[in-house]
């Protein structure tokens, strides 16, 4: 069994990260702090602190005022909100200019609370504690880029490895790069030449964290009419990556097709990304990109978790989360997901662990629909799940709890919402998918989505026959319905399907 989070939504007292980067001020909030935390608000300004730190060594003016003007509403937000456990860090500009000291005091001020003034190998280590936090069993190099610096740090599973930080960051290369593509290159070349953490990447994979990849990835999404428009554990192989990159770097950012996709403050710098990005390419030839929504916030709410916090499954705790507040009777998850670890143990389907836990995920949200008209329970469900925050799952993993959910309403076919979606899964997970939709389906006709009826039920193939047996008590649950649906499941498994009623 995955450990999961228990807790109620709601009962955990509300937190929040103040972040004052080199490019961006931004406040998030969180429902609570938990192994899958829930933002409740999420807003930045975008102030361009580090802009010039590189040529005048100061922050400039413009910048400061933005950003305590944003602070203040930061402070007016929290207290509206009820938000008194509030943590503020800032990054490199702050760190660089030698203004930082004096707007240091001025933000302490405006935001009524200390400020961690980050180095950047510990910027580097809560970016990698937040790619931990949210990417299932991580193994490469996470590469946080901001706007003054970047951090680059080896992780493997729960280990880190030392963490270094570069003046690489979009306005700090804009600014010593005078704005020539060319000269970027040559200073992001020379920088990354030696950076360790590059040593080990060849082969794993690169974790890119920050504003400016995740702007190209968006861009990367839309030209590729991608079906989903979830950012986190967006993967992009390395030969499409440098050839987008390069594309990017040298052609004006407003002749590129769908740049409206990325916001006007973000466009100059995404030039100055894709130089880093395509050097760290060229440098250690990683086997693929993968984006990650996660970073130094998410790490920093990471590392208060206690250990056994931090072994709970983030995929399981979110969707028992969404079982508790939107399924009809909360625990009817758990009956199921043991209810199919039978059925499936007797079957010849072989499973690894990673599908054995997207199928308990999915059990748990089967069903969070019920509330809505029954023609739109399948497409309320599907949208519940792609655009869930569910984190540590990649973007199959999300297609096939879509999918699963989508069958379990709408029958083994799936009706018309799977075309979207299909196109993310491998023939194996497309298969698993119509088999638990299918045994998800049965299951509901025979407990109604009540805990306590399948613990008293089983589903268990014997001599090639799907077999559902029944306690005598629960005899007038067979019935016509329930047989056709288990036909429908053992026509999926190549078999007949029957009835028992136990003596």
């Amino acid at each position: 069994m995955h450990p999961i989070a228990q807790p109620a939504p709601g009962s955990a007292k509300p937190v929040a990260i103040v972040d004052i980067g080199s490019n961006s001020v931004r406040l998030v909030a969180y429902q609570g702090l938990s192994r899958a935390p829930t933002p409740i608000f999420n807003e930045k300004a975008m102030c361009g602190l580090g802009k010039g730190v590189v040529t005048t060594g100061r922050l400039p003016e413009e910048g400061v005022d933005k950003a305590l003007t944003a602070l203040r509403r930061y402070r007016a937000l929290c207290d509206m909100m009820g938000v008194h456990d509030i943590e503020v860090i800032a990054t490199a500009a702050a760190r660089d200019a030698q203004n930082g000291p004096a707007f240091i005091e001025a933000a302490r001020a405006a935001i009524g609370r200390d400020i961690s003034l980050l180095p950047g190998k510990r910027e580097a280590e809560l970016s990698a504690l937040g790619v931990i936090s949210s990417v299932h069993q991580p193994d490469g190099v996470v590469g946080d880029l901001g706007g003054g610096s970047l951090e680059l740090i080896d992780v493997k599973g729960d280990v880190l490895g030392k963490g270094v930080t570069l003046p690489l960051g979009g306005l700090a290369l804009m600014d010593a790069s005078k704005r020539s593509p060319r000269e970027a290159t040559r200073i992001a070349r020379k920088a990354i030449a030696d950076a360790k953490p590059l040593e080990t990447l060849k082969g794993r994979i690169f974790y890119a964290v920050g504003g400016t990849w995740r702007s190209l990835a968006k861009l990367h999404m839309r030209q590729r009419n991608y079906p989903l428009g979830v950012m986190h554990n967006y993967r992009i192989q390395t030969n499409e990556a440098a050839d987008f990159a390069a594309l990017v770097e040298h052609v004006d950012s407003a002749a590129i097709e769908d740049i409206d996709v990325v916001s006007a403050a973000r466009r100059p710098l995404l030039a100055y990304g894709a130089v880093v990005l395509d050097e760290i390419i060229r440098r250690a030839r990683p086997k693929e990109i993968i984006i990650s929504a996660a970073g130094v916030r998410e790490g920093l709410l990471f590392e208060r978790l206690s250990e056994a916090e931090r072994k709970v499954d983030p995929l399981l705790a979110g969707s028992r989360e969404l079982e508790t507040l939107f399924s009809r009777a909360p625990g009817y998850g758990d009956d199921l997901s043991a209810w199919t670890d039978a059925f499936m143990a007797s079957t010849d389907i072989d499973e690894t662990a990673e599908e054995k836990r997207l199928r308990h995920a999915a059990c748990l949200l089967s069903d969070i629909a019920w509330r809505a008209h029954p023609e739109y329970r399948a497409e309320r469900a599907m949208n519940i799940v792609t655009q869930g925050p569910f984190v540590s799952i990649d973007h199959p993993g999300r297609a096939f709890l879509s999918l699963a959910i989508i069958m379990r309403h709408e029958g083994p076919d799936g009706g018309g919402g799977i075309g979207t979606v299909r196109s993310l899964l491998t023939t194996r997970l497309f298969v698993r998918a119509r088999v638990l939709g299918a045994a998800m389906r049965a299951a509901y006709l025979i407990s109604a989505s009540m805990p306590g009826i399948l613990p008293r039920t089983s589903l268990i193939v014997r001599k090639r026959v799907l077999t559902l047996t029944l306690p005598g008590d629960y005899a007038d649950l067979a019935s016509e319905r329930v047989l056709n649906r288990l036909k429908s499941l053992a026509r999926l498994l190549g078999m007949d399907a029957q009835i028992d009623i136990a003596v």
